[in-house]
């Protein structure tokens, strides 16, 4: 017989634990152990419950509890396999506790087997009958308060992942910042250039003139039309992954990042093909991705320099290169880059873009490696993201 049970780990607002998840689960299947053992609890106001089945005794554990004690009777049979499967589906931060109670004497055939029989279940503690009841209430005692720090470990761990939660969405809605500024300027230039242009056609200028100025303001609209274009996508882009043309979004984020890479005098050279490849994502982590490396790559290069960005398929899989000829990254700082508030940029940096940059990667099942060098002659980084290839719809 086979039990499948999800552990429950809830969590009060106040982050107490409650008094269900410290209470003690009795099960001694002959006899009036069970009963005679829970008035003793229950005297000494400790919150207990007498299980009449295995499935039962099962099924109050994993709803969440201090610890077990438990007869080695439950064991004669193989009807062991449901408590142990309950045992290790139990979440990481867990070793839940569990008292047994056996019957003395040497070493048999028999002890052997129940020895074996228990050693899956983890955390157990023998006690020998007869008990006296100083030894049970001592033992369960120190069961619990050891459940009770387990039970913090717990509490502790999601606060963490909350405040990992808070921050991936502070980040993403920088990013979002920024790329409202890149777009914003990358409207403003054309628009600057569309006045200039309706400004000279005031003028007292010629018919071939004329029909010049306004074949460029035509070219500087077209220009505004695909940046509102690609602005628009990434409003209506999908939440859910779905079949992403890789170099499509390396083509919007160079884009929206035009502004910058002139201003900061980066020629960029990309060899992304256009017909392939395609990766199983949403269009807007991807895009994060190369974002935040783009823009570090820019960031890096103070006095100008190259940014090349190359994709390639091997072996069934997209490699997306992305390399600056910036000033690189210190030996020291390189094997943390990816931790939380890790940056090279001094107060102007957060170091949560390649911390966010990976949590993405994590996600997707994607692997990312990075080399940098800071020689006076050459220096530089390259990152290469290698993400599964999809077949395009």
């Amino acid at each position: 017989m086979a039990i499948c049970i999800r552990w429950r780990t809830p969590l009060s607002p106040e982050n107490e634990i409650s008094k269900t998840e410290l209470r003690t689960i009795i099960f001694t299947p002959t006899g009036r152990d069970g009963d005679l053992i829970a008035a003793l609890l229950e005297r000494l106001a400790i919150l207990c419950h007498v299980a009449r089945s295995l499935e039962e005794t099962c099924a109050l554990i994993a709803e969440g509890a201090g610890a077990a004690i438990v007869a080695e009777e439950a064991f004669i049979t193989n009807s062991v396999a449901p408590l142990t499967e309950v045992m290790q589906r139990q979440p990481a931060w867990s070793d839940f506790p569990m008292i047994l109670l056996t019957v003395g004497g040497r070493v048999t055939y028999e002890s052997e087997r129940l020895r074996a029989l228990r050693r899956p279940l983890g955390n157990i503690l023998l006690l020998e009958r007869p008990i006296r009841p100083e030894t049970l209430i001592s033992t369960l005692e120190n069961v619990l308060r050891a459940r009770r720090r387990q039970y913090q470990i717990r509490d502790q761990m999601q606060q963490y992942a909350r405040a990992q939660e808070a921050l991936l969405r502070s980040e993403k809605l920088a990013v979002t910042g920024r790329l409202a500024a890149s777009i914003a300027h990358e409207i403003n230039n054309p628009l600057e250039a569309i006045t200039n242009l309706l400004y000279l056609m005031r003028g007292n200028v010629r018919a071939d003139e004329r029909q010049y100025l306004l074949g460029e303001a035509e070219q500087e609209l077209a220009r505004v039309t695909e940046i509102t274009k690609q602005t628009l996508r990434f409003y209506r882009e999908p939440a859910q992954p779905t079949h992403t043309d890789v170099a499509q979004v390396v083509d919007s984020v160079l884009k929206l990042y035009g502004s910058r890479i002139k201003a900061a005098k980066v020629r960029v050279q990309a060899q992304c093909r256009g017909d392939a490849p395609v990766v199983l994502s949403t269009p807007g982590e991807l895009r994060q991705v190369i974002a935040n490396l783009v823009g570090n790559a820019i960031d890096a290069m103070k006095t100008g320099g190259c940014l090349w960005l190359r994709t390639a398929v091997r072996q069934r899989a997209v490699r997306l290169t992305i390399a600056d000829s910036g000033a690189g990254i210190p030996a020291d700082v390189l094997p943390t880059i990816f931790e939380p508030f890790v940056t090279t940029k001094g107060e102007t940096g957060t170091g949560l873009g390649l911390w966010v940059t990976a949590e993405i990667l994590k996600k997707n099942g994607w692997s990312i490696r990075v080399r940098s060098c800071r020689k006076p002659q050459r220096s530089g980084t390259i990152f290469s993201i290698e993400m599964p290839l999809m077949e395009a719809s």
